[in-house]
């Protein structure tokens, strides 16, 4: 195969791209490669592909743009015969014992070994630990389709970086690592991913390299959250503010700002899993990552027993408490509550027999009840609270109005909780609230 040919056919629209996995992830990628290439975007769940057709998915993503390009949205899998570049987008989460659940990474992957045609190149975007590419993957694609690798199809990895929600660092502007088994499947891997991304692409030397990458990009971030969660747990029994030190410390150049808080998601807080379990099949316990999760996944009672604390302590508070959380989304702007730990906050706070109700205008609703059995109230709905709890930072709930707000409330001088420090702490204390943050 000339590899001239192959990108001419892809370029010329007589072979297509292919996208397994229509989530924050596949979408805009879809979206963008669409605009110079025939594309089929690929799920496996028929209500997904219907919502996106009608453009009632994704409130994040400007679904207009399906209309403005050549894109076949699809739930059938023959459909796949039509390409010869795949890209898979599926999610890898971990089971209840955090070890990886690769179901659905083998399960694309058998998809595309029924469908793929000959002289065909996969490229893996989903999170996994370094090695199961080769390791898994290829394997599973020889078997599947009865076809050689490197000789019928080839394989690369380009692990995905999309923050949803995001509108500064989006898929074009960030710079794009990408993988392949040799130049040339390589070659063609970065041609088709330069004529959506901006930034420029980096060639990791091996696919092992381009997989550790990405699991370490989180890993990061989880390690140095949890850090400063700690100092805020010590932080908090010292009578210190958290926030306050954070804003001396950062005038230092070097000083990483980065700020305690609820850690969940399907990234950061599964991420540092793969990893681990990979090092743990190779007789190494990691000590760092797993204290890392450890601090971070309990940051929810820490949370819960200081609210609780506060309140139990205040003698305005009378009767049975009723609070209201604020955001169950497992970040800001984005209606994913996917593995959100505000519920684990929900959870501790119902365990007390704490009557609590959580109050999100961005969440999935039909999601947070088919998931957790949480019906999420109206505005409307908060009344005669005893304390708010905000969780997430939604735009709209840094514009809120927070005078108007303490009709709300039992007491006059009622609880507010600031997890992610979204308020003044002055201004709120001078309307008249208490007011804590972590």
């Amino acid at each position: 195969m000339v590899l001239d040919n192959f990108f001419k056919d892809l370029k010329d629209k007589k072979k297509k791209i292919a996208v397994i996995g229509l989530g924050y992830v596949g979408i805009p990628l879809l979206i963008n490669l669409g605009k110079y290439f025939r594309t089929i975007g690929f799920d496996i769940n028929e209500y997904k592909v219907n919502n996106l057709r009608n453009n009632k998915l994704e409130d994040i993503f400007d679904l207009s743009d399906f209309n403005k390009i050549d894109c076949t949205l699809t739930s059938d899998e023959k459909i796949l015969k039509t390409a010869n570049f795949f890209i898979v987008v599926v999610p890898t989460p971990v089971n209840k014992h955090n070890d990886p659940d690769l179901s659905a990474v083998i399960n694309a992957t058998k998809i595309i070994s029924r469908n793929m045609p000959k002289n065909s190149i996969i490229v893996y975007e989903s999170t996994v630990y370094p090695g199961l590419t080769e390791e898994v993957c290829i394997p599973l694609l020889e078997k599947e389709s009865g076809y050689t690798n490197k000789t019928d199809f080839w394989v690369g990895y380009s692990p995905e970086r999309i923050n949803p929600g995001d509108k500064k660092y989006t898929l074009e502007n960030i710079v794009k690592v990408i993988s392949a088994q040799d130049d040339f499947s390589f070659k063609i891997i970065e041609k088709v991913y330069s004529k959506i991304i901006k930034a420029g692409i980096y060639r990791a030397e091996s696919i092992k390299v381009a997989e550790a990458a990405k699991v370490i990009e989180n890993i990061q971030r989880d390690i140095n959250i949890a850090l400063v969660n700690e100092l805020a747990m010590i932080f908090s029994k010292l009578n210190i503010d958290t926030n306050q030190v954070l804003s001396a410390a950062k005038t230092k150049w070097n000083f990483l700002d980065f700020r305690p808080g609820l850690v969940g998601g399907h990234c950061i807080g599964v991420d540092p899993f793969y990893l681990t379990y990979k090092a743990k099949e190779f007789g190494y316990h990691p000590e760092i990552i797993l204290a890392g999760r450890k601090i971070n996944d309990n940051m929810s009672y820490f949370i819960g027993n200081e609210v609780i604390k506060r309140l139990l302590n205040n003698c305005e508070a009378k009767g049975k408490l009723k609070i209201v959380l604020f955001g169950v989304t497992f970040k800001e702007n984005i209606k994913d509550i996917r593995n959100s730990k505000v519920v684990d906050l929900y959870e501790y706070f119902k365990q007390y027999g704490i009557n609590t109700e959580i109050y999100d205008p961005i969440a999935d609703q039909s999601m947070a009840f088919d998931e957790y059995g949480i019906k999420i109230i109206g505005y409307n709905d908060i009344e005669n609270i005893d304390a708010a709890v905000f969780c997430v930072a939604h735009n709209s709930f840094k514009s809120m109005n927070m005078v108007s707000f303490k009709s709300r409330f039992k007491s006059k001088n009622p609880y507010i909780f600031d997890v992610k420090g979204i308020f003044n702490k002055k201004v709120i204390e001078s309307i008249g609230y208490k007011y804590w943050r972590l």
